[in-house]
């Protein structure tokens, strides 16, 4: 019994010590751990010292007009500011959802959205596989420097372009549809086919500009894995789908899920300068209908409101997609 209670003792004094020793080692480790990082960033310091810039940047002109914000709760005048204008709560969020025309808004905005995503989001991906299996360089280039050109092009420039191009009486496509023995087509004034205008010419302007993030992914591919595919008998088609599309699968849901964030925006520049009042039925987004409510009425305050709720629904749509692609395809943003 004194051998097992020494035995006992001797066990409980060494346990002791070592968490002792333990939390002793602890301890010194975390002042070394700190001085570590200061000696890094000392070290680095004119590395850091370049992401000031940056920062002043966001803080500036992304973090700072936050606060204005607040005049979605307000109704605010111009005249008195933010500090003086009276709050209202809520109030310009019950009138967002019971108006009737944000929810045709809304409607449009989602409809033109999801039109542009199945159509165009596919589209910059097959160009870039296409292209990858062009083999004369010069051939490639003139085509890339082609399809490139028109994402520089302004939307103005754009608008009056097609503007001419879709002319009902003297545009170049009228005129040769009237010669298939087809009948002239509004395309700015006929809401059957505005959406369908809207996609084609931001396809027309952006899809060469987004293959260069698939061509960027495709080189990053081992070259290696193609010549073993020859060897064992694959044909370029074979090749495009089992090498290419899984080597560039990450690039393809890192745009996904960003282009989700963008779902609510639909193109507001574009709209903005392509749509007219006999089409708002159509093509009357969240984008253009704040713009028209805050500088053409001036209500400030409801505009806010309407900028707030796209904001967040934004978020939530990139958080659940990601989210989602996590589950079910392995991969995400973080």
């Amino acid at each position: 019994m004194r051998g097992s209670v020494a035995v006992s003792n001797t066990n409980t004094n060494t346990n002791t010590n070592t968490n002792t020793n333990t939390n002793t080692d602890t301890d010194k480790n975390k002042k070394p751990r700190k001085a570590r990082t200061w000696k890094t960033i000392a070290k680095d310091w004119d590395l850091y010292f370049m992401l000031v810039p940056g920062l002043i940047f966001l803080l500036l002109l992304k973090y700072s007009p936050m606060y204005g914000l607040v005049i979605a709760f307000q109704d605010f005048s111009i005249f008195k500011g933010i500090g003086d204008s009276p709050w209202v709560g809520m109030k310009h969020f019950e009138k967002l959802f019971i108006n009737d025309q944000f929810l045709s808004v809304l409607s449009n905005t989602i409809i033109i959205s999801l039109y542009k995503l199945v159509v165009l989001f596919p589209a910059p991906i097959i160009v870039a596989i296409l292209l990858n299996e062009i083999r004369k360089m010069a051939f490639k280039r003139i085509i890339q420097s082609v399809i490139y050109l028109p994402h520089f092009i302004s939307w103005v420039i754009i608008s009056g372009l097609f503007l001419n191009l879709l002319s009902l009486n003297d545009g170049i496509v009228n005129t040769l549809i009237e010669r298939l023995g087809g009948e002239r087509i509004a395309f700015f004034m006929d809401q059957s086919v505005f959406r369908s205008l809207l996609v084609a010419t931001e396809g027309w302007k952006e899809i060469g500009w987004g293959t260069i993030i698939y061509l960027a992914a495709i080189t990053g591919i081992d070259p290696e894995l193609y010549e073993a595919a020859k060897i064992d008998g694959a044909n370029r088609l074979r090749q495009m789908l089992h090498i290419t599309l899984p080597g560039i699968f990450s690039t393809i849901v890192l745009m996904f899920i960003l282009r989700l964030g963008n779902m609510l925006e639909a193109g507001t520049e574009q709209i903005l300068v392509m749509y007219n009042p006999v089409v708002y039925d159509v093509s009357d987004v969240i984008g253009t209908y704040v713009y028209r409510v805050g500088i053409g009425a001036s209500d400030y305050s409801f505009s806010t409101a309407v900028g707030m709720f796209e904001s967040v629904v934004a978020f939530v749509l990139v958080i659940s997609g990601n989210a989602l692609c996590k589950k079910f395809l392995g991969r995400s943003i973080w």
